[in-house]
């Protein structure tokens, strides 16, 4: 199930010129005006991501065997601001967002509705 809907988040993170940064468990971080300038639409590339994303999920059964089942729902979370970007670890590097606004887009989602 998360393959499917990740297959779907970064078709949409491709035609919305955003950066997919990692997934963690069922949780897809994607930014934007982080590797290319995008400061005159940065937030508006987010929120259509966000609403495509929202539709994307919609469309996807949570078992394609038990269509009873229903679709996947998703929660989003957005916020513009500063971030830290930097490597981490050498065993298995990660590319890793730190800070605030990061935090605050967490904690967004994980109280919306």
């Amino acid at each position: 199930m998360l393959d499917r809907l990740y297959t779907v988040f970064d078709r949409l993170s491709r035609e919305h010129e955003i950066f997919k940064v990692e997934t963690i468990g069922d949780a897809y971080m994607a930014v934007t005006n982080l590797v290319e300038n995008q400061h005159d639409d940065h937030a508006l590339r987010i929120a259509e991501f966000a609403l495509d994303a929202i539709a994307g999920a919609a469309a996807i059964p949570i078992d394609v065997d038990d269509l009873s089942l229903g679709n996947i729902t998703i929660r989003v979370g957005f916020h513009s601001g500063p971030v830290v970007a930097s490597v981490v670890g050498t065993r298995n590097p990660r590319y890793c967002l730190f800070g605030d606004t990061v935090n605050t887009s967490s904690r967004m989602e994980s109280n919306s509705v």
